[in-house]
């Protein structure tokens, strides 16, 4: 009867640990779960090994001896089950990758059932000593071997990890590999004593009193907590000192040209100063919408937006607005695009287009010297165009070991060398995360001291090209809106300013008011405007509160665009979609300022807009050919 008070005992002690660990709070992780269950799978055990004890220990005979050898069938799938289990939880914690576990889990598990169907149809012989018995057979012998194979498998988890073998996670394991010898040992000397059940649950124990006591992991838990929490202080403080730096350097640019121009003696002078200060807004510029774009990223509110869109032409342009960046240095900026790239395709055109910018201006920053290659090649099957972009340059290029860190926020490699290199450091980790949103695939080559040549892998979808495309481009002469009158509001005094500026070449008659009620007083007085130009943050009340009341009045049919710096993806469609007859954000474009008058304003020029011809029209016979060929030989005659 030693081995059923050995079982007794190990059926209290688990029916112990069980209490402790449901009863009592604790954190809910993948792994607390997988013990949980192989808790449960213990208990079970113990309970079918006391029934197999008491029934041979009190009456065996040939009807009990088969619910013996059906409770011994059951149990088996246990001693599958539980090292299934223990293999779970070595992996998960080893490796903390949900795919991964996810993919071995479906195959281990398939696996499992499989060997719990062989072993129902394998043999077993009940043997009986006295008032004990044992079981031996080739289901014995198949679920010990099966049980053996997962211990490898957790043996060659911890070899491979083996920098992490005396950590205090991989403790309970040794001691199960040990006891498990153990247990065969004693299995293999006297089938009849039963101790295997009894070492899973001090296994369990063991595993409770380490790494998973409730205590334990939420001391954990605050521990990580904290670090996350110092790490977010330590990034927050970073975070702020660079922007601080990034952001003064062409502010002070702007401050000072902005006093230099008031001093300049020649017209030249200025407009010098001027350009200087355009190249410190358009830098300032990039890097508060490189600000917007991590923390949308990070947010999970960045969204792709399909759209039509030429692909050649956006390279085109992109490559004609690097140009100014690369200044006096000795660069030559080669574009190679191929021949085959289709006329229009689907895709995120704005992410597209921020891609390739900011990799053509990280090349441009770090290369002093030589070459820039810019090239778009593609491979077309089907409806689906894979594109293959890569920017290559001759410039300083990248330590092997630092490559894993150019994709992570606020990181400047060899910053000691760099101290010269305007940018916060989140153009390629914007990158990154942009291609990776599309589904598409960044790889970078770098030769220290040489070189690097970043290659981007993106899919769009092609539009069949229209048949009958007719595509005229007018010269766009400058307007002379003489007499048209145009009312801006907007409750900052110095956006006013400059919208009057940005309107003065057109000539037209410019009102403004300072807010949403002034506008409308001036409506309700009688005033006529040919275009409203409304921002829509202001206090009391939104550009977007005023629209909807200007809409009550029943003479009002003037156009109304959105001017605001929400400028974030998107907002162009939320403006129109409440009424506003188009969207022009802040700093305003002289090009959008341009676009949105000769919409609204410029009726000078209507294109005619024919049907498409059918398509029998271009269905011509041949007898009207030669009817064609005769008129022009006569004609020439």
């Amino acid at each position: 009867m030693s081995s059923l008070y050995f079982t007794i005992c190990g059926l209290f002690c688990i029916t112990l640990l069980m209490l402790l660990f449901f009863s009592r709070k604790r954190i809910e992780s993948k792994e607390t779960k997988i013990y949980g269950f192989m808790i449960i799978s213990s208990f079970i055990d113990i309970i079918l090994v006391i029934a197999e004890l008491l029934i041979t220990g009190l009456y065996l005979n040939n009807q009990t001896l088969i619910i013996v050898e059906i409770l011994n069938k059951i149990d088996f799938i246990h001693y599958i089950i539980w090292p299934t289990l223990m293999f779970f939880y070595i992996f998960y914690i080893t490796y903390e990758n949900s795919h991964k576990y996810d993919i071995i889990k479906n195959i281990a598990l398939i696996f499992d059932v499989i060997c719990i169907a062989i072993e129902f149809f394998l043999p077993i012989e009940i043997i009986k000593q006295g008032n004990t018995m044992g079981v031996i057979g080739l289901a014995t012998y198949f679920v010990y071997f099966i049980a053996l194979i997962y211990f490898l498998a957790i043996i060659i988890i911890i070899l491979i990890n083996i920098k992490r073998v005396f950590s205090k996670k991989y403790a309970p394991f040794i001691i199960l590999f040990f006891l498990f010898i153990v247990a065969l040992i004693v299995r293999a000397v006297d089938p009849t004593l039963v101790v295997l059940p009894a070492i899973i649950v001090y296994i369990n124990m063991i595993m409770y009193f380490t790494i998973e006591n409730p205590d334990v992991k939420m001391l954990e838990q605050i521990s990580l907590a904290k670090d996350q929490a110092e790490k977010a202080n330590a990034a927050k403080t970073d975070f702020l000192s660079s922007m601080s730096h990034e952001i003064r350097t062409p502010l002070n640019a702007i401050v000072g040209f902005s006093e230099a121009i008031k001093e300049e003696e020649t017209l030249e002078a200025a407009k010098q100063d001027a350009k200087d200060i355009i190249l410190a807004s358009q830098n300032l510029l990039e890097i508060v919408n490189g600000i917007l774009d991590i923390s949308k990223i990070e947010a999970n509110k960045m969204e792709i937006v399909n759209t039509e869109y030429d692909l050649v032409e956006e390279c085109k342009l992109i490559a004609k607005l690097i140009k100014p960046r690369i200044g006096e240095k000795p660069i030559e900026l080669e574009v190679n695009i191929a021949p085959d790239i289709p006329h229009t395709l689907y895709g995120d055109k704005s992410k597209v287009k921020e891609i390739l910018s900011n990799l053509l201006t990280n090349a441009v920053k770090y290369t002093e010297s030589g070459t820039i290659s810019f090239n778009v090649s593609c491979i077309n099957k089907n409806e689906e165009c894979s594109l293959v972009f890569s920017v290559e340059d001759t410039g300083r290029g990248i330590k092997p070991e630092k490559i894993d860190r150019l994709f992570k926020k606020f990181e400047r490699l060899e910053e000691d060398r760099n101290t010269t290199v305007e940018g916060a450091g989140l153009g390629l980790a914007i990158t990154k995360s942009l291609v990776e949103m599309m589904d598409g695939k960044i790889i970078v080559q770098s030769v220290f001291g040489s070189g690097s040549k970043f290659t981007v892998y993106l899919k769009q979808k092609i539009i069949p090209e229209k048949r009958y495309h007719l595509n005229s481009d007018f010269a766009k002469e400058p307007l002379d809106l003489s007499g048209k009158r145009i009312l801006i509001v907007d409750d900052n005094e110095l956006n006013i300013k400059v919208a009057e500026r940005l309107l003065k070449k057109y000539n037209l008659i410019i009102d403004t008011c300072s807010s949403g009620i002034s506008c409308l007083e001036k409506i309700q007085d009688g005033e006529i405007y040919d275009l409203i130009l409304m921002d829509d943050m202001m206090p009391k009340m939104s550009g977007t509160e005023t629209l909807h009341l200007l809409k009550e009045i029943p003479s009002f049919k003037t156009r109304v665009v959105a001017l605001t710096a929400n400028a974030i993806e998107g907002m162009k469609e939320k403006y129109l979609s409440v009424g506003f007859d188009d969207y022009l954000s802040k700093p305003m474009e002289n090009k959008e300022v341009d676009r949105i008058l000769r919409k609204f304003l410029n009726k000078e020029y209507h294109p005619n807009e024919f049907a498409p011809l059918p398509d029998d029209f271009y269905e011509i016979s041949e007898t009207a050919i030669l009817n064609v060929n005769n008129l022009e030989e006569k004609a020439k005659k």
